[in-house]
């Protein structure tokens, strides 16, 4: 069993490192998700059960990397002879230090873009976009271009480092190399939506179409940017849904909070009104928000009356318009409503409703004759009863004789 172990030792050392980097990666991701997550979708028993679960695995992998690494040393002198104090020296000073080397040095790059990425990122965008954008897009774009630039570092740093210790460990890497080449070309044909999704979130991130923090609406879906790599961005909507969609996806991106938002309302009022007064409470209420403490902050132009929009059903149409600053045209909004509302109650103009006035035409009013004889009512022109055949004519005759 130990020789078989020992023979095979390198592929077992590869594979437990394989796990343990991907275990490590999968568990950041979930701490990352459930940190996200409001409180009553938090579950302790789950989180519990599922952070032990990769704990396990971690440790697993790192005991078979142990016991890899002790069967590749002794797999360089037979399995059966003695294994001195000094060869293990000679192989741990000749192959060893480089190893725990590129290891080091793989682990302080990822560490040195972690720390100055940002910083670096932050620097180049001010510079960029000066005197263009808003402070939050500066916010979003620098934390969006971080976590791809640190994510791409640590991957491409990773990868070399684990080829440099195969070569190391005495593997020949040509064939490895070859070997990803072709798997590569593989992928690239068996998976061409997913190459479609890189080259689609390369050009989204590199075009700035939209960032984390962002309100956007991508594949008819609106919400708020969660998530945005070369392969994915994450929405979550109103209802708190979270939406993952292809990057190949995105054929038109709507992005309501770049550098400015607009206050863009349509009030009704009746048609009787005078619409000069109702102008001027429109913009004396837009002046008042602007001049609040709170507000004014989330406003850049007072909202004013941009003109008449339109001769509705059931009133007239008036066109509100006003910069805001991003992300805050919905507060706004609805706190010019409710002062809209409260100003013309005042006022007594009148906010209408839709309704339908129904006109019921006047009936003519028509005489009639009464018989006599039957009491049978008879329209005036008729000469005879329609009941009992009575002569109409000569008993009003006989009615209007002296």
């Amino acid at each position: 069993m130990w020789e078989w172990f020992t023979v095979n030792s390198i592929w077992f050392l590869t594979a437990a490192a394989v796990l343990f980097i991907l275990t490590v990666i999968f568990r950041n991701m979930f701490r990352d998700r459930i940190s996200k997550l409001k409180p009553d979708q938090k579950s302790a028993k789950k989180n519990k059960f599922f952070d032990r679960l990769m704990l396990l695995v971690i440790y697993f992998s790192i005991a078979v990397i142990m016991l890899s690494f002790i069967a590749v040393i002794f797999s360089k002198e037979d399995i059966f002879s003695s294994i001195t104090t000094e060869s293990i020296q000679e192989w741990l000073l000749s192959h060893g230090i480089l190893i725990l080397a590129y290891i080091a040095i793989a682990y302080f790059i990822y560490r040195i873009a972690k720390a100055f990425v940002p910083k670096m990122v932050t620097g180049f965008v001010k510079s960029s976009g000066k005197g263009r954008h808003s402070k939050s897009w500066f916010e979003r774009r620098s934390k969006t271009l971080t976590s791809l630039i640190v994510w791409m570092v640590g991957i491409v740093t990773g990868v070399v480092a684990f080829f440099l210790i195969m070569e190391e460990l005495g593997q020949n890497i040509t064939p490895l190399l070859a070997s990803a080449g072709v798997v590569g070309v593989a992928l690239a044909l068996g998976a061409q939506t997913m190459v479609k999704d890189f080259l689609a979130g390369m050009f989204i991130l590199l075009e700035d179409q939209y960032n984390v923090g962002d309100t956007v609406k991508i594949a008819g879906i609106a919400g708020a940017v969660e998530e945005v790599n070369l392969r994915r961005t994450v929405l979550r909507d109103l209802d708190g849904i979270v939406h993952t969609i292809p990057n190949s996806t995105v054929t038109t991106a709507s992005n309501y909070t770049r550098d400015l938002a607009r206050v863009n309302l349509d009030v009704p009022v009746a048609y009787g009104e005078d619409l000069d007064n109702v102008f001027n409470v429109i913009n004396r209420v837009g002046k008042d928000l602007a001049a609040d403490p709170y507000f004014s902050k989330l406003i850049k132009t007072p909202p004013q009356v941009l003109r008449v929009q339109k001769f509705a059903d059931s009133g007239i149409e008036i066109r509100i318009l006003g910069d805001v600053r991003p992300s805050m045209q919905w507060e706004v909004t609805g706190e010019l409503r409710k002062r809209l509302k409260k100003a013309f109650d005042e006022e007594g103009i009148e906010i209408p409703w839709p309704h339908v006035k129904v006109f019921q035409g006047k009936e003519k009013k028509q005489d009639v004759v009464m018989c006599k004889s039957c009491s049978f009512t008879n329209p005036e022109n008729n000469t005879f009863c329609g009941r009992c055949g009575a002569d109409l004519q000569s008993q009003a005759e006989k009615q209007t004789e002296p």
